[in-house]
């Protein structure tokens, strides 16, 4: 069962390769903030809890975001339907990704989506204008990028061996050939 993580950063195009990704390989999608959605909306105690932190704007711990995709992926795989994990948009930071590594599986490969910092800015922007985000605004996007730029480049370098650097400039179909390539190398 392999674990593969995607990383990016915003605007970089992860969500339309997961749908690609998951469409030809069949892994078991998981992303935290729609994990964190879904237990909230569950009527939960945790998913209470859940709401009251991120209704004041509050991070969710690490260790309750683990908690749900370990929980999610325990239950994929007894009920024996996947190959593999796609953990889209995590880490964030170096020590969620050592804290991963601890406490859920190691991962086997992590892509990374590559894009400069005045392409997310465009895109985001161009984005902003249909989306109705708030966080999609110029000064919010630019300091989005920045500490995705400082994050980001702590997780690339910690682990350089099982990075997959994909340009996300082109287009679609020319970057979802790079990831079936590294993909490719690593599931059959």
């Amino acid at each position: 069962m392999k674990t593969v993580w995607v990383i990016g950063g915003p605007g970089c195009g992860k969500g339309t390769q997961c749908d690609k990704i998951i469409a030809k390989y069949g892994l078991v999608h998981l992303s935290s903030g729609d994990l964190l959605r879904e237990e909230v909306a569950s009527g939960s105690s945790r998913g209470s809890t859940l709401q009251e932190l991120m209704s004041k704007g509050l991070f969710v711990p690490t260790d309750v975001v683990l908690t749900l995709i370990k929980e999610r992926m325990e239950k994929a795989k007894a009920d024996g339907t996947t190959t593999g994990f796609l953990i889209d948009g995590y880490p964030r930071e170096l020590d969620q990704g050592i804290q991963f590594e601890k406490n859920v599986c190691p991962a086997d490969l992590i892509l990374f989506f590559d894009v400069s910092s005045e392409t997310m800015k465009k895109r985001l922007l161009g984005r902003a204008a249909s989306s109705g985000r708030a966080d999609d605004n110029e000064e919010t996007i630019v300091k989005r990028i920045e500490i995705f730029n400082l994050k980001n480049g702590e997780i690339v370098n910690h682990y350089n061996d099982k990075v997959v650097r994909i340009n996300a400039e082109g287009n679609i179909d020319d970057i979802f050939a790079e990831v079936s390539k590294a993909l490719d190398s690593l599931l059959k």
